[in-house]
């Protein structure tokens, strides 16, 4: 198949080519494309040089497949474009998720619903995809009520500007106004405040937990409620998450349960401090899950600690395992053999 990478020399972008490299898809043909500012700068892939195409001459390729990380406004404006000419766009920004005639899809959890007529696929927040990656077995085994939040998110998770805001401040400089990504130093130091607010005094981030966990579940009832605090972690998100279920529970039937969950490693012996922790999940595809143990003060209540990189399955790879999907169950109307 052909296929482009939009947004290529973005921070996600480059996860995604290096996913891509790691994965055995059939690419016949790979594009990478960025903005005017990029076009023309060299792209290594797979040991080969690529040149940085613009929106305009990948659109005339007419991929199969374009994974779109450049933001919102941008995917607004050109994945339709592209899926005028036939190409399947895996969108990762915020611009098509709560569309409603768009699926929003976590390959272990909904991949299911997707058919050939699915021209833009939204890829979830990195924050929410780990945690309906354990929220949904147990969803469909004990039944949602409510769920309770808090995150701890590393600054990668804002890009290439907060990564440089981090190294100055940890070498001890301080940014100038224009180089910061946040407005208080992140170096040493802790924000409750992961995108922008909202007139309810929520943050994006945290309606994004809200709003994608119903529909991801196809349970719009569901309570949520989020706290997003962005942290001194180079890479990975971690999760307080407090469930409570409509049945019973046991257990050991939990811990069975995301242990059989593809794309989860249940790490869960506190005797022996074995608990998930962002060191774990650097440059990993899994889901962790640990601190697993009933929340005592309400009836069905459970408490789990979820961590996972949020560059690769809470972005790059999510995406790309879209598309292997799609490959797999020929929804990809390609000219080759798997058409």
């Amino acid at each position: 198949m052909k296929l482009a990478v939009v947004g290529v020399t973005g921070l996600v972008g480059q996860v995604m080519c290096k996913v891509l490299e790691e994965r055995d898809l059939p690419i016949s043909e790979f594009i990478p494309v960025a903005s005017a500012r990029s076009v023309g700068k060299e792209i290594i892939f797979r040991g080969q040089s690529y040149s940085v195409q613009s929106m305009e001459a990948a659109i005339a390729k007419q991929p199969d497949v374009a994974l779109f990380s450049a933001g919102g406004s941008t995917s607004l404006e050109y994945a339709p474009q592209f899926a005028a000419v036939g190409t399947i766009v895996i969108d990762n920004s915020s611009a098509w998720r709560m569309d409603t005639d768009k699926k929003l899809v976590v390959p272990e959890v909904n991949a299911h619903t997707l058919t050939r007529e699915d021209k833009i696929i939204a890829n979830p927040n990195c924050s929410t995809i780990q945690m309906v990656m354990a929220l949904a077995p147990l969803h469909r085994s004990y039944g949602i009520r409510r769920v309770v939040v808090s995150t701890y998110q590393s600054f990668t998770g804002t890009g290439v500007k907060a990564v440089k805001q981090y190294n100055l401040e940890s070498k001890g400089y301080a940014p100038e106004q224009s180089e910061r990504a946040y407005p208080y130093p992140i170096f040493e130091n802790c924000l409750p405040h992961c995108d922008v607010f909202l007139d309810n005094d929520y943050t994006k981030e945290e309606m994004k937990l809200v709003h994608e966990t119903r529909k991801i579940l196809d349970t719009p009832n569901i309570g949520v409620t989020a706290t997003a605090v962005r942290v001194p972690v180079d890479g990975g998100h971690s999760e307080a998450v407090n469930v409570e279920f409509s049945k019973p529970f046991d257990l050991n039937e939990v811990r069975a349960l995301l242990s059989e969950t593809p794309g989860i490693k249940v790490l869960d012996t506190p005797a022996d401090n074995a608990y998930p922790m962002p060191l774990f999940a650097k440059n990993r595809d899994e889901v962790f899950v640990g601190r697993i143990r009933r929340d005592e003060s309400i009836e069905n209540g459970l408490n789990l600690w979820i961590v996972a990189d949020n560059l690769r399955k809470g972005a790059a790879t999510n995406a790309v395992q879209i598309a292997e999907y799609l490959l797999q169950n020929k929804l990809i109307p390609t000219s080759g053999q798997l058409a």
